[in-house]
């Protein structure tokens, strides 16, 4: 079933039925989930692994969260999380190695993206094969998009992990997800920090974690000369590869076709986000600044988790003190 709501305007579709939901539960419910906080969790590839640090330090101070809504990564961690699997996603975030990350790579050029996504898909199927959001203690929403409308699709029922991956499922590089006769990409296209989901939910404190805090510059206008290319930016062009800013270092100069499709990405989230949220503020944001980890870099899971929680539990004093002046 298709539910439409209106919000500020703008229109987004609810998918409310996906695949049959499974038995039994996986956390037990809070006692007092009206206390509790709800998360918007953003996307950002690599440094979304920071999710993973700010609910290790919300949970070490025992703060209630009562519900997430999640774009791209921060579904997957946030997902996991509900289900009870955050230790597991961890255990494998911290063990990646870039032979590791190419190992789980599936390429697939016949398809509508570089990898099919179906190793990735297998090894979360070994922890949440059964489990639907029915199962989950809270609500959870997994944003993503429609690639054919560009409708914003909130994923809330059926099976957990056909959600995330429509979540996560960035174009170009993975393929696309079809979900109940739609097919589906990722969701920071649309919503890259989903603080509107939270609104729409009725909940009335909403913490957003964005990831793209510190990356300065990327709203910035420059009038330039359109002069011929220099012979070493030729030479790169030649090779198929764009030279970059003179700014950067040796392992940054070149750009491949990945890295081409993923820093378009990049620049897209941001503009969006920052137009979402001017228009519709959390209540407080927490900003890990992961500007210097890239977005593919999946192998610097221990340094973008310790992010997250250093700079979560330097703001716990502030969540108190918005939680005793709102609630």
């Amino acid at each position: 079933m298709l539910e439409w709501a209106s919000l500020r305007g703008r229109h987004v579709m609810r998918v409310t039925d996906d695949i049959p939901p499974a038995s039994g539960s996986v956390v037990a419910e809070d006692p007092d989930p009206g206390q509790g906080i709800a998360l918007a969790l953003g996307g950002g590839a690599a440094r979304g692994w920071a999710h993973i640090g700010v609910l290790r330090a919300l949970d070490e101070a025992g703060v209630n969260i009562s519900m997430i809504a999640g774009t791209s990564i921060g579904a997957l961690v946030g997902g996991c999380y509900l289900a009870g699997k955050l230790d597991e996603l961890e255990d494998f975030a911290r063990s990646l190695t870039k032979r590791r990350i190419f190992g789980l790579l599936d390429i697939n050029l016949g398809g509508g993206g570089l990898f099919g996504g179906m190793k990735l898909n297998a090894r979360m199927q070994e922890h949440l094969s059964s489990v639907s959001f029915s199962d989950l203690p809270k609500p959870f929403v997994c944003v993503a998009s429609e690639i054919r409308t560009g409708h914003e699709i909130w994923l809330s029922s059926g099976s957990l992990i056909t959600a995330m991956r429509a979540s996560y499922a960035l174009p170009g590089v993975f393929e696309p997800v079809a979900c109940n006769g739609r097919v589906l990409v990722d969701g920071a296209l649309v919503n890259p920090v989903p603080v509107s989901v939270c609104r729409a939910h009725e909940q009335q404190l909403v913490v957003a974690v964005n990831l793209h805090y510190d990356l300065f510059g990327r709203a910035a206008v420059i009038k330039h000369t359109a002069d011929a290319p220099s012979p070493s930016e030729a030479d790169g062009q030649a090779s198929n590869q764009l030279v970059v800013d003179r700014g950067t270092s040796d392992r940054e100069a070149r750009l491949g076709i990945m890295g081409v499709m993923v820093e378009a990405f990049n620049i897209i989230q941001d503009r969006i986000s920052r137009a979402r949220l001017a228009g519709d503020p959390p209540d407080m944001s927490i900003l890990p600044k992961l500007g210097h980890i890239g977005l593919s870099e999946f192998h610097r899971a221990d340094e973008a988790i310790n992010i997250g929680y250093e700079t979560t539990k330097a703001q716990l004093s502030e969540i108190a003190r918005m939680r005793q002046v709102m609630v």
